[in-house]
């Protein structure tokens, strides 16, 4: 799930600019994997899911059922897995990129009841942000893996910012905690929660961006909700 190009990085008008279509191909190999990988992947969520002893904190002007419309849901992208079996069925919408990577975690959220809106940090980001500010100003949710599709780790990318800033939409920071996980040797060191751990949640307070707020300001924001999400939740964990 990628960022805005710099071109939109360094816009801070609230309005997202034209861009190109662009597609990604892949060969029959990489369309085999991709579909096993899929198929694996949903499998072991809706295996793995159901035996989760699952929590939540709210912070307040949150809701226990996500129902403020529009909205923008920022997380890390190490916790997709959890994220993606709590926050199933939803129908939220979820800025994926058009990778190798991006496209089966795209095939397995859309079986879990998502909608995949595909981008990339460097083709179609613009083109996919508006449609994703097109969902929005139709009242549905949006959802950001913030830090991908390849990193840094924690380091958010901005374009919640220019979402928030030109639809109004508030922005949810969390962070989804597994008591015990396996730890994948990868950028990101994806969790996959160990059958029967526990998970905890924890979504902070919603932020709102002014069409007239400082960008980097409010990148700035929202980086530190994250961080103060993900240590919250952690703590939660180790305590559940």
């Amino acid at each position: 799930m990628g960022p805005p190009p710099a071109a939109i990085e360094q816009d801070t008008s609230g309005d997202l600019p034209q861009s190109p279509s662009w597609k990604r191909r892949f060969t029959i190999r990489e369309k085999l994997a991709i579909s096993l990988i899929s198929w694996a992947g949903y499998l072991a969520i809706r295996l793995i899911g159901p035996t989760l002893r699952v929590s939540f904190t709210y912070e307040p002007g949150t809701e226990k059922e996500p129902s403020t419309r529009p909205a923008i849901y920022c997380f890390w992208h190490r916790c997709v897995f959890a994220a993606a079996y709590m926050f199933r069925n939803h129908g939220i919408r979820v800025l994926t990129s058009r990778s190798y990577d991006g496209e089966y975690i795209a095939r397995i959220i859309e079986h879990l009841g998502f909608r995949a809106v595909r981008g990339s940090s460097s083709r179609g980001a613009v083109s996919s942000l508006r449609e994703l500010q097109r969902e929005l100003e139709a009242g549905e949710f949006v959802a950001f893996t913030i830090d991908g599709p390849r990193g840094p780790k924690y380091v958010a990318k901005p374009g919640p910012i220019h979402l928030a800033r030109s639809t109004g939409a508030p922005i949810f920071c969390f962070y989804v905690a597994p008591q015990r996980a396996w730890v994948l040797k990868s950028w990101d060191q994806f969790l996959i929660p160990k059958p029967f751990s526990r998970v905890h949640c924890y979504v902070r307070s919603p932020i709102t961006v002014e069409a007239a707020a400082d960008h980097e300001q409010a990148l700035a924001r929202m980086q530190a909700e994250l961080e103060e999400a993900t240590r919250r939740a952690e703590e939660k964990g180790e305590l559940a």
